[in-house]
Order: structure tokens, then sequence, then C-alpha cells
């Protein structure tokens, strides 16, 4: 399913990245951003979540199956070996175009995929597309590769974050990022995301179906960028998200995550977002 743009998008791609044991990529992660080693203080049994990014569209057909898979691993179907996965769906909007606006879609998705694209050196941007602690890629629609890379791929301690404002969509997070950051930094970003999603398709390429959307990406905003700080030092910061029509607190969540200029992911927590807001 190509598009008039030539070489830039595709409703499917058969070029995946598998996990691979690299002993000499992993020291070389370590030096831009690592593990407090030798330090009594830090907890080398910490929970590492896995953040798992779907790149996906109301407007491609192949995107259905992809959201089904993801849904089932925030469900807990699959044997992970007790991993926690935060998972964040980013619809795209250039497949728009044919018949149905996705109503969840965004150039601003569109833009951070182009530059997964460019970091993961991809061909072209494609949809479904999976991308694991933004280290890997894959089709989102191959289960077992999918899950390959969710179980294999480098992980990290979840930042020891504190949701402080928990009656409010102003979102005030405090504590430790539980890794040391060195001069290079990393960005702290806040995802709010809703869950149970049903859109009724009738034009497109799914045209005639019910679609059911899980962890879509409603706003993503950056808490902070962190310097120079040891693994126990604390950082706060604060974000305010825009209600939309229809908001619901009980079906929306909040994933805080850190990421890099290349947009590799170096720990991530989930918190629900409780009360009647």
């Amino acid at each position: 399913m190509k598009t008039p743009h030539v070489n830039l998008f595709s409703c499917f791609s058969t070029k995946t990245t598998a996990v691979k044991d690299d002993s000499s990529n992993h020291a070389e992660e370590e030096e831009v951003v690592g593990l407090e080693k030798g330090d009594k203080n830090v907890d080398q049994t910490h929970n590492r979540p896995v953040l798992v990014q779907l790149f996906s569209s109301q407007g491609c057909i192949t995107s259905t199956e992809a959201e089904m898979l993801i849904s089932r691993i925030g469900r807990g179907d699959f044997k992970l070996n007790n991993m926690q996965v935060n998972i964040l769906s980013f619809h795209v909007d250039y497949w728009d175009y044919l018949g149905w606006k996705d109503r969840f879609g965004s150039n601003q998705w569109t833009v951070r995929q182009k530059e997964y694209v460019q970091a993961l050196e991809v061909d072209s941007l494609f949809t479904p597309q999976v991308v694991v602690q933004g280290r890997v890629q894959c089709l989102g629609s191959e289960e077992e590769v999918v899950l390959t890379n969710i179980t294999s791929v480098m992980k990290y301690p979840a930042p020891a974050l504190k949701k402080i404002s928990p009656h409010s969509l102003e979102v005030a997070l405090s504590g430790a990022l539980s890794i040391i950051i060195d001069d290079n930094g990393v960005d702290v970003m806040v995802a709010l995301y809703e869950n149970s999603l049903v859109t009724d398709c009738p034009e497109g390429a799914n045209k005639g179906h019910i679609l059911a959307n899980d962890y879509v990406v409603r706003s993503l905003k950056k808490l902070c960028t962190a310097t120079d700080i040891s693994a126990e030092e604390k950082i706060t910061g604060c974000v305010t998200f825009d209600l939309w029509e229809g908001f619901n607190s009980h079906k929306c969540g909040v994933t805080v995550f850190l990421q890099n200029k290349s947009l590799q992911i170096f720990g991530s927590k989930n918190f629900p977002l409780l009360g009647n807001l």
C-alpha cells in the first residue's frame, strides 16, 4: 500500500530489527547513561520496565492486528518473564488522505516516527511499526518478533518518581531517576494516554469496521532536561495537560520516560489517573 510520496511511506514493511547480544554496543550505551554500579544505595534488583511505542493509524488496514497485539500485551496475555511493559500508541496522520481521517492522528507523532526512521536507519515510514526502548523496531503485527524484542532489549531501572498531584491534570513529579546522567543529558518526558477507545469507521481502508484502540497518546510534554546528576539526586517538575471533550480519567494514564537525543529510552514508569477529574 504505497502513497504518491515515493520512498516515504508504506503501510507495511518487511524490514525488522531483532535484538542481538552485542556487548560492545552495550558498553557504548552505558558510557552515555549508565547504572550506578558499586553503590549500595542503588537497588540493582529494581524493576526494569520496557517501553513499547506503536506507530499506527486508523487509515491503515494492517494496523488493526498490531493494535490487538499491544492490547493483549498490556493485559498480560503473554509470559514475558514477569516483566512490566509500558505501552504508548502514537497515531500518525499520513494515511488520512485515503478517505478516513484518524481522529487521534497528529503530525507531531509523524515527526516523532520520522526521527526513529533516521535513528534506526529504516528505509521508510510505515505502519504499524513497533519501537522497543527506542533501540529496535519491527512490523507491529509480527507477534513473535515483537515479543522477542521486548524480552531481549537492554533494560534500565524505572525512575523513582512519585506523582504528587493525584487529583489534577497538573502532573507534578518528584524523585530520583535511578541512573547516572552524564553531560549528554536526557529529557524526562510525560505522556498522557487513553484506553478503551472505539471508533466506527465508515470510510477508508478500514471501511465498515469498528476499531478498538488502547494506550493512545493524547499529549506528550517534556517535564525537564536532566544533566550531570547521580542516580539518587532528586528532580522535580510539573506539566499541565488540557482536557478534551469526553475526557474520562478512569480510562487514562500517564507514562513517564527518559530519552536521549536519539530517542533511546533509559527507563519508564506508568501512573494511573485516579479520581473524577
